[in-house]
């Protein structure tokens, strides 16, 4: 009778422990924002080959080593940044994502600091190898990582103006790596800066609330609804106009006008929300802009595969 009974409660203390190991696992997982990094990294992988790589062939592109150790460099400073972001907004964190936060109180925050400091360690190290200029790159965007999350996070205008352009960073960088410079390509960065803007400001306004209680200054609420509403819509209306550019000054073509096009009427649809707001409006905006951010990767993807292959 002991004999199984103590069989029993040992399978139900592994059972625990895997599962409190699991729980580790993903609370890691989320406050590194590895979601995001993954999205981030398929993104840069795409717009690398099929819009900054011109002349490159698919095989020299695998075998450009050198562009690989950039991008793993930049998804271990997405990791650490997602790391130190979240441990310096932790007290936001418990109101605003209270489930996200119960899963990575599985770790100590002593752990989440030390991955920080190896992922930081770890991406300069081989960026150190590639070249002292692709170093320096890293070590600045590193550095505008931990300011954001420090400081610059609660800076009005500033925090929304920071993290749109440490979004970018990366894309700026193989950009300068392949020099490709034209006019296509500065619309279409000037397109997802608008679109990634907006976005960032329709969330702050879902977290008011919480982020003037805990000492950010965001647009929200530092103007009234209707004057933040109309910051927005002057965004869209201007994202409308970068559209119709690319559209019929730049020559893109297949997948890629489809999606510019397809975009004017996104824009139109949430100047509508704006206008005549509904139940959970912002919430919805936000997740069709994000999803439409998306759509740009897999649009790029598709005219990509139809232009090269």
């Amino acid at each position: 009778m002991n004999s199984e009974k103590e069989t029993f409660q040992s399978k139900n203390y592994i059972s625990k422990s895997l599962f409190y190991r699991f729980s580790q696992f993903v609370g890691f997982l989320l406050g590194a924002r590895f979601f995001v990094a993954a999205l981030l990294t398929f993104a840069l992988y795409v717009s690398t080959f099929f819009l900054f790589n011109q002349d490159e062939s698919f095989r020299n592109f695998v075998f450009d080593f050198k562009v690989h150790g950039i991008i793993f460099c930049t998804v271990l400073t997405i990791l650490a940044g997602g790391i130190i972001n979240q441990f310096y907004d932790l007290e936001k964190d418990h109101i605003v994502k209270p489930f996200r936060t119960r899963i990575q109180s599985f770790i100590k925050q002593k752990y989440f600091l030390y991955a920080y400091l190896g992922l930081s360690a770890i991406s300069l190290g081989v960026a150190w190898l590639i070249s002292h200029n692709v170093f320096i790159f890293f070590l600045v965007y590193q550095f505008f990582m931990w300011l954001y999350s420090h400081k610059l996070s609660r800076i009005l205008i500033l925090n929304n103006l920071t993290f749109v352009s440490l979004t970018l960073y990366p894309f700026f960088g193989m950009m300068v790596y392949y020099e490709t410079f034209s006019k296509k390509v500065f619309l279409m960065a000037v397109f997802l800066f608008l679109i990634l803007l907006c976005i960032d400001i329709v969330k702050d306004t879902l977290t008011r609330s919480v982020d003037k209680a805990f000492g950010y200054t965001t647009i929200p609420n530092y103007f009234k609804t209707k004057n933040t509403k109309i910051i927005l819509i002057s965004l869209m209306v201007v994202t409308i106009a970068v559209s119709m550019k690319i559209i019929t000054k730049t020559g893109v073509s297949g997948f890629m006008s489809y999606y510019f096009t397809g975009g004017l009427f996104v824009m139109i649809f949430c100047i509508y929300l704006f206008l005549n707001p509904i139940r959970r409006s912002n919430s919805f905006t936000l997740n069709l802009l994000r999803f439409w951010v998306f759509a740009g990767i897999i649009a790029m993807l598709l005219n990509g595969i139809e232009s090269k292959f």
